[in-house]
């Protein structure tokens, strides 16, 4: 920001006529408390461009950037930056998950980038996170070096059923639903066509865990029946499913599914 500020429209411009598709506006530590103003002076000017490029405000959710960040940008960061650990990516999903309600089509929350390939976490790990980011409807951005990415890693970031969980024409925003103890969690949203995602989390370091996604909790109509899919197995788990859905879950790990109404329950497949 420092070096736009004052610049905006020859900036936005320049941008524009470079083909820039992203923009990213970082506060660049600014002590000043005028950010609903200078954040609205670059969202203007890339408008006036005429080029649709996406404006991602860096605010560090500082400031309630979440009640005022949709009205000029297509998304806000909502945390401070993450570090490729385990705790800083639950912390920063914890702290976007507060702002839930303000996402939408067009304007998202974003925890900040993908850590997954950089090493500091376990590939498990690495499945949680982008599991996470993929039903908070975050940003997709990863921060790994791209030039010597492992086979695995790209396994994870390439998975098409989680990245589909994540693009979503529907565009809302899942959240943490249900949170038994400590170490416990179903988090779930809203897909089209009347499916829901819903993740089971483990964020226990040791031990499985029988984890429970109830109807009640996760928005399915009570008696409705359904097919889950584990988008991670490629798998659609056998039968139907009513009232709940129960899957075991390892340690530092999440079980990521789609729901799909198949009918009511006790009716028979036509």
């Amino acid at each position: 920001m420092p070096g736009s500020l004052g610049y905006e429209d020859i900036d936005a411009k320049t941008f524009a006529s470079w083909g820039v598709d992203y923009l990213k506006y970082d506060n660049c530590n600014s002590d000043d408390s005028s950010e609903t103003a200078r954040f609205p002076k670059m969202s203007f000017a890339l408008r006036k461009t005429g080029r649709p490029i996406f404006y991602s405000i860096c605010e560090w959710g500082q400031r309630n950037v979440a009640t005022w960040g949709g009205q000029y940008g297509n998304s806000w960061r909502t945390t401070g930056d993450i570090n490729d650990s385990w705790a800083s990516m639950l912390s920063n999903i914890d702290s976007n998950d507060a702002s839930a309600s303000y996402a939408k089509p067009g304007g998202w929350n974003d925890p900040d980038m993908l850590e997954v390939g950089n090493g500091g976490m376990t590939n498990d790990e690495y499945v949680v996170h982008i599991s996470l980011w993929a039903i908070a409807k975050a940003p997709l951005i990863i921060g790994c070096d791209v030039r010597s990415i492992s086979r695995e890693t790209l396994e994870i970031l390439s998975n098409p059923e989680v990245i589909a969980i994540n693009q979503d024409p529907l565009g809302v925003q899942g959240k943490k639903v249900r949170k038994y103890d400590n170490e416990i969690e179903v988090w779930a949203g809203p897909l089209s066509q009347q499916r829901t995602a819903v993740l089971l989390l483990n964020r226990g370091a040791t031990g499985s865990r029988q984890i429970t996604a109830a109807w009640q909790d996760i928005g399915v109509g009570p008696g409705v029946a359904v097919e889950a899919k584990d988008v991670w197995l490629h798998a659609t788990a056998p039968g139907r499913f009513t009232g709940s859905l129960t899957a075991e879950v390892a340690a530092h790990s999440c079980k990521l599914f789609v729901l799909t109404p198949v009918g009511r329950a006790g009716e028979e497949r036509s």
